[in-house]
């Protein structure tokens, strides 16, 4: 009997909770905060079913998570956590033993605004401030792509031995209900076989990872890590088509565009806004303006080279920021552009606006008028 797709209505919490439930992880340290919490509940009440056969660990707080996600990462099993703004800044050490250790841990991040003051709302200042933690970094902008984006994220992690956080917005994708498509169990097996990792701790054959060493033990370490986070671009790339392929889904790869191909104006921006966007470059275009979106999927690795070869001659880039950039003008999504376009790509034009924070709304209708009065500037 061949087993067929199943469409649901579900939030994007939940969805990131079936995606680690399709994966078939073994160990799922957690703490909650909102708007986080409803992924641990969700994996939990499937660990306690028995739905889901998995080890799920209540810790004291965000850095016990990430260190229980790390030691049984290293002990050889597939691992998942889950966080959000301050508790993302909390797990900041751990991290980079994440990282540095290339241990390939999974972790959703749903991006809230970071205290002082308190918010409970989205922009993207937390995941930001952990670009330089040598974490990929994915970010979602609808519930199928979080589901599909955590698969595809284990098999890049698990090929590479570099940890991946898939990020999208609180309360808008967190706690939203949309059409999810779940596949057969057995297309996500063909897609992410069980985990075998190259070396694991093992009790019987005592050994430690990660140790001190000298200046010129350490170097070669960090550059490699450099390196090879550059080199999970083909491998981001391989996963979405081959998901493509198996599942019959796609999200894109390192980018998302829509109407990019004759646009002269074109937005930049990232998870939900990205979403909201594509509806007002529906308004430009009946306004006349040949306005299209490109979408960075993936924010870490940079695709540099996508970016470059996405944009149409002689555009003018809007680059919508939810974060702020602290000591510099604008945003930080705007900065990493200007980057990699400066000598480049002369003919095109960057301007940025940082709207968004602490989850101020952004209809279709405002961020159109906004990107209009941009051109006029």
């Amino acid at each position: 009997m061949v087993k067929t797709a199943q469409v649901i209505m579900d939030t994007g919490a939940h969805a990131a909770a079936l995606a680690v439930k399709y994966a078939r992880v073994d160990v799922i340290p957690g703490y909650p905060i909102t708007p986080q919490t409803s992924i641990m509940e969700a994996i939990a009440d499937m660990v306690d079913s028995g739905e889901l056969h998995a080890r799920f660990i209540p810790v004291e707080g965000e850095h016990s998570a990430m260190a229980a996600t790390v030691a049984a990462s290293a002990a050889g099993a597939r691992v998942f956590t889950a966080t959000s703004s301050n508790g993302l800044l909390y797990m900041c050490e751990v991290l980079h033993m994440a990282s540095g250790g290339r241990l390939p841990v999974v972790m959703c991040n749903v991006n809230r605004g970071v205290f002082a003051p308190w918010t409970l709302w989205a922009d993207h200042q937390d995941s930001f401030s952990q670009r330089d933690t040598g974490w990929i970094q994915f970010h979602c902008s609808s519930n199928q792509e979080v589901f599909n984006t955590v698969l595809q994220a284990y098999r890049v992690a698990e090929q590479i031995n570099i940890p991946v956080m898939v990020n999208f917005d609180g309360f808008a994708i967190s706690h939203c209900l949309m059409p999810l498509t779940l596949p057969p169990q057995e297309d996500i097996d063909r897609f992410l076989p069980p985990h075998e990792p190259e070396w694991r701790l093992d009790p019987g054959d005592p050994s430690s990872f990660s140790n001190v060493t000298n200046a010129s033990e350490y170097a070669p370490f960090r550059q490699m890590l450099s390196e090879d986070i550059m080199a999970a671009i083909p491998l981001v790339k391989q996963a979405a088509r081959e998901y493509q392929d198996i599942t019959g889904m796609w999200s894109g790869d390192t980018i998302d565009t829509y109407l990019l191909e004759d646009a002269e104006v074109v937005a930049v921006a990232i998870n939900s806004m990205a979403a909201e966007l594509r509806l007002s470059i529906d308004i430009l275009r009946e306004q006349g303006i040949k306005a299209g979106l490109l979408r960075p999927r993936l924010y870490l690795p940079f695709p540099t080279e996508d970016i470059i070869a996405a944009l149409p001659q002689n555009a003018q880039v809007m680059v919508l920021d939810r974060n702020y950039n602290f000591g510099h003008p604008g945003g930080i999504l705007a900065q990493e552009l200007k980057s990699v376009l400066f000598g480049r790509r002369n003919d095109v034009t960057v301007k940025n606006r940082v709207m968004g924070i602490g989850g101020v709304d952004l209809t279709r209708r405002f961020m159109a008028a906004e990107i209009r009065a941009m051109m006029d500037e």
